[in-house]
C-alpha cells in the first residue's frame, strides 16, 4: 500500500489549478495566487528605482490587470513570465508618465546615473531567478522553508540556538538539518532548470 502523499503547501499550488479556481469566483484562490506573486510584482518596480509607494501602486495596478484577463491566459503555467512582463511594461509608462510630468511643469530634472539603473532585461532575469527561489522554498517541508527563512531571509540571522528553540530541536543538529535542507532547496531548483 502506498503511503499518501502530503497535500502541497498553497503557495505551490499548481498555477493552472489556482487560475481556474480563481475564474470560477473562488476567493481563497485568488488569495493565494496573489500572496503566490506578491513579491515577484513589487520586487519588479523596486529594481527599477521606484519608491516603494510607487512601487505599491504598480502592484495595484499589475493585480488588477492580472484579474481582468484571468480568463484569458491561453497558459496558466506561464503565469510568473506573464506577471513579469505586465509589471515591467507597467513600469516603463509609469516612468513615461513621469517624465512627462515633470517637462510640463518645468521642474529642474535629476538625472539618474545611468549605472543606478538596471538594463530591463537585467530586472526581468533576477526577478524569475527570486520568483524561482519562492517556488523552491514553498515545495520545502514546513520544517525547512522556516529555518531557511530564520537563517536567510531575516534582517538579522538568528543563532542556531534560537532556531533550535524555534523549531523544537537540538542546537547540535541545526548545521546537518541547515545541510540537507539547502541541498534539497538546490535539487528542486536544478529540476527547476534554475540551478
Amino acid at each position: 500500500m502506498k503511503a499518501a502523499q502530503p497535500k502541497a503547501p498553497p503557495a505551490a499550488r499548481d498555477d493552472a489549478e489556482l487560475v481556474k479556481r480563481c475564474a470560477q469566483g473562488d476567493q481563497q484562490a485568488w488569495a493565494e495566487l496573489v500572496d503566490k506573486y506578491k513579491n515577484l510584482i513589487f520586487s519588479i518596480p523596486i529594481k527599477y528605482g521606484f519608491t516603494r509607494e510607487d512601487a505599491a501602486e504598480v502592484f495595484q495596478q499589475v493585480c488588477l490587470e492580472l484579474l481582468t484577463y484571468l480568463n484569458e491566459l491561453r497558459n496558466p503555467t506561464g503565469l510568473a513570465k506573464w506577471l513579469m512582463q505586465v509589471t515591467s511594461h507597467r513600469c516603463y509608462h509609469w516612468k513615461q508618465q513621469s517624465r512627462r510630468m515633470v517637462s510640463e511643469s518645468e521642474a529642474p530634472q535629476t538625472e539618474v546615473p545611468a549605472t543606478a539603473v538596471q538594463h530591463p532585461i537585467d530586472v526581468l532575469r533576477e526577478a524569475e531567478r527570486e520568483q524561482a527561489l519562492r517556488d523552491a522554498i514553498a515545495i520545502l517541508t514546513p520544517r525547512c522553508r522556516e529555518m531557511i527563512r530564520m537563517l536567510f531571509f531575516e534582517d538579522a540571522p538568528r543563532p542556531y540556538s534560537e532556531v533550535a528553540s524555534a523549531l523544537g530541536m537540538a542546537s547540535g543538529s541545526v548545521g546537518f538539518i541547515r545541510g540537507r535542507c539547502l541541498e534539497k532547496l538546490r535539487a528542486h531548483l536544478e529540476k527547476m532548470g534554475h540551478a
